[in-house]
């Protein structure tokens, strides 16, 4: 009887022991062959599963010889897909893979070896299926679950990947507490899971699985300080644990500390240079610190190789934006909703470049969208504020106003706001600030006058501000920088929502050098931001007019300019406004309205403590007299005119707010009073404004 040849051993030197031999000999669904023609089978598929990790060229050469001697036999096919793949032939890998995932439909290693296959070759979608098809057969494959979350990371589907990357942790432990916790974790029961980490920590201080977990619970807690500590221990301790290395990473771009966090990604990368999700968060990191140009290319080069990613190409879009690039912006917006009809956030990527028109069709498509039952709020939000712009350029103003409020309820759902507290906090603030208090402080605080801080609400006018400042030889335009509030945050001491802040009593406290400390801690954190090497730089985060005393402790010769708006126009400007991040006050009428009087009564409360050390900047007055109003202004920030100033619109810096297009055109004065064409809707803001309204642009008794 012919007997089929035996498969040679393709051999090298000292082959290296490999998981994926486990994987094939412990799948229960795989279809083996019950006879050995060749006398050899069985060693030549365990030296081939050997050869992967080091040498896929090999495994490749010793999966043909088994399947020369026995054609088609799975666990040759599978050897065969997976050399393919080790070696970047994700096509050929692809190839073998389909039919042979058809033949073998209870075969965990297979679907998984396909869904990396199919992630790899930029199908998100597909690779998310078969490993959700290889873990419905095989719960405890533990690299499965990581793999899950990262495909569903770059699908933009933060919720399930959160979800996978938990049972890749549940998965990951043995001792039967932290199994509780992890189950805890999967569940969302987070308070239940720290309460037993924490315990079992101080009894296993070192147990990196433990720390990475709790570090987890923080971080969806929104406690990024905890969560970054713990995260940096971990790797204190073990250096090599990339998962943890990769959530300290997302942690960092979090914090806004994208420096830090390129550095973690580059260790990353060096290993794993493919990596989508490592490129993809240091993309972002690079946009966080004004790297244009290198966030491009990043997303460019990983679009390239994952281009089925509807999320990808809005975040690349976001950036052209940034850097003037409109066309190109609304192309990278259009190929995202063409791969996501449902993905709202982009339709409100094109609304928010203000400059932007939306086609019938376009419209048409948002109203299919909305009447699909099973559309996620955010998208359902992010669709109501488009149509809102939509109808509002088509003048249907009743239509519009109602889709602004529709996408404000469910804006306001998700987003905690307590407006008394708010008002309470500027009332500590109010009391402490005293003129007494900083009397007593002279001298005190880092005496750089680099910074320039504009302040105010959203939708002000602090981006033209901006714009006209930095078209100055001397001054250099950045970003609304988080800093001052981090410091602030970490000042307080709050760890948990219910907590009472220790801030803004704990500044008297400080000694002279602690003070001191803050400012130069500043200048410090902002410098990645500086890339021109002028003498003078802005930071335009509105929010910052809670924190001026903090600023004038701190950093006495910074200049401080108030950006103010009539009420009625900026608060229904913010209202109809979608935030990426932040400002949960604006998202209902009575709770922006009250911000805005709170705002304007702390401002007050400045003026008169500290006379001439803000500078107002009335919109209405610039649009009315731009030369005047840009002359004044450059006199308090103690700069020389130039007429670039006033050709800001011709400055080709990059913008990264919703005014980016509006202060890339001169001055226009139709905006001033749109909000009356929608008076008969805002009752509520009114009441809530009170007497601040009829006293603008002056304070109430000023």
């Amino acid at each position: 009887m012919h007997r089929p040849p035996r498969p040679r051993r393709i051999d090298k030197p000292a082959p290296l022991p490999s998981l994926r031999l486990r994987e094939l000999e412990a799948d229960p669904g795989l279809t083996r062959a019950t006879t050995d023609p060749t006398g050899g089978l069985d060693e030549a598929l365990a030296h081939g599963a050997r050869l992967l990790a080091a040498r896929p060229d090999l495994a490749e050469r010793q999966a043909r010889e088994i399947l020369e001697a026995v054609p088609a036999h799975p666990q040759a096919l599978w050897l065969l897909a997976a050399a393919h793949r080790a070696q970047g032939d994700g096509a050929a890998a692809l190839a073998v893979l389909e039919p042979l995932a058809a033949q073998q439909p209870r075969a965990a290693v297979v679907h998984f070896e396909l869904g990396l296959t199919l992630g790899g070759l930029g199908r998100a979608q597909a690779a998310i299926r078969a490993v959700e098809r290889a873990l419905s057969l095989d719960p405890g494959r533990i690299e499965a679950w990581r793999d899950l979350g990262d495909a569903l990371t770059l699908a933009g589907d933060t919720a399930a990947a959160d979800a996978a990357y938990a049972r890749h942790i549940q998965a990951s432990v043995n001792d039967p507490q932290l199994v509780e916790a992890a189950g805890a974790l999967c569940d969302g029961r987070l308070a239940v899971a720290e309460n037993l980490l924490r315990p079992y920590l101080k009894a296993h201080p070192t147990d990196v699985a433990a720390i990475r977990m709790l570090a987890e619970v923080g971080g969806r807690l929104g406690r990024y300080d905890d969560a970054q500590n713990l995260l940096a221990r971990c790797l204190d301790l073990a250096p090599g644990f990339d998962a943890a290395r990769h959530n300290y990473a997302t942690v960092l771009q979090r914090q806004m500390l994208p420096a830090q966090a390129v550095a973690q990604l580059d260790v990353l990368l060096a290993r794993d240079p493919r990596n989508p999700n490592y490129r993809t968060l240091r993309a972002a990191a690079l946009g966080q610190m004004g790297e244009y140009a290198g966030a491009i290319d990043e997303y460019e080069t990983v679009l390239k190789e994952y281009p089925n990613q509807p999320k990808g190409w809005m975040s690349y879009g976001h950036v052209l934006k940034t850097v003037g690039r409109q066309a190109e912006a609304i192309a990278a917006y259009r190929k995202s909703i063409g791969m996501l009809p449902g993905l709202g956030e982009a339709y409100w990527s094109l609304a928010n470049l203000k400059t932007f028109r939306f086609t019938d069709a376009d419209v048409a498509a948002m109203q299919a969208q909305l009447a699909v039952a099973d559309l996620a709020d955010d998208d359902r939000l992010h669709m109501h504020y488009a149509l809102g712009k939509a109808t509002e350029d088509a003048g249907t103003d009743a239509e519009a106003f109602e889709h602004y409020a529709n996408g404000a309820a469910l804006r306001r759902k998700s987003a905690a706001y307590d407006a008394d507290e708010t008002s309470q906090n500027l009332a500590r603030s109010k009391t402490l600030f005293t003129r007494d208090f900083f009397d007593a402080r002279p001298g005190h605080g880092c005496d750089a006058p680099d910074p320039i801080f504009i302040v105010g609400l959203p939708r002000a006018g602090s981006t033209l501000v901006e714009q006209i400042l930095s078209s100055h030889s001397l001054v250099e335009g950045t970003m609304e920088l988080p800093d001052i509030i981090a410091m602030a945050r970490r000042l307080g001491g709050k760890r948990r929502p219910t907590d009472i802040s220790a801030y803004p009593e704990c500044l008297a406290d400080l000694d002279p050098e602690a003070i001191r400390a803050l400012g130069a801690e500043f200048l410090e954190r902002t410098r990645v931001q500086r890339k021109l090497g002028r003498p003078f730089f802005i930071d335009k985060m509105p929010n910052n007019f809670i924190h001026l005393g903090l600023i004038h402790l701190i950093l006495p010769n910074a200049k401080i300019i108030d950006a103010r708006r009539h009420p009625l126009g900026c608060c229904f400007s913010g209202f109809k406004q979608h935030f990426a991040r932040g400002q949960t006050f604006s998202y209902d009428l009575t709770d922006i309205g009250r911000y805005y009087a709170d705002y304007v009564g702390l401002m007050a409360h400045f003026d008169a403590v500290l006379p001439g050390r803000v500078h107002r900047v009335i919109y209405e007055a610039m649009v009315a007299d731009p030369e005047a109003e840009v002359r004044a202004l450059l006199d308090y920030c103690g700069l020389p005119f130039e007429p670039g100033c006033l050709a800001f619109y011709e400055n080709d810096r990059a913008v990264r707010t919703a005014s980016s297009e509006q202060v890339r055109q001169p001055i226009f004065t139709d905006g001033v009073d749109h909000w009356r064409r929608f008076e008969p809707w805002l009752g509520p803001l009114k009441a809530a404004l009170g007497p601040v309204l009829d006293a603008y642009p002056a304070a109430p008794g000023a």
